[in-house]
């Protein structure tokens, strides 16, 4: 991967990341977790589809497809972790 398409896919990356903030209407701590996770998941899924040979949506050296099929997963699996309550003895809700 070359550095200008490293480039291209953080920026890829981080404007998936704030769509799905501004989607979901999450406060500050929501749009670092959805940025980190966008990040990591944008890379796997580019590096997964490099590793298995599926090329889908190719921009150079990046496979965007597959990049962004890993950026919504790895999102939608964190967001979704993310609105799990931990009940406190006292019956209270969130933590």
């Amino acid at each position: 991967m070359t550095l200008p398409s490293l480039a291209i896919g953080v920026v890829i990356a981080l404007l998936i990341g704030s769509l799905f903030h501004l989607w979901l209407d999450g406060g500050g701590g929501r749009l670092i977790l959805y940025l980190v996770l966008s990040l990591v998941g944008f890379f796997a899924g580019h590096i997964a589809g490099s590793l298995l040979n599926w090329s889908f949506l190719p921009l150079g050296p990046l496979d965007l497809g597959m990049a962004l099929v890993g950026s919504l997963l790895l999102l939608g699996l964190g967001h979704w972790l993310s609105l799990i309550e931990i009940q406190r003895p006292g019956g209270r809700g969130r933590v």
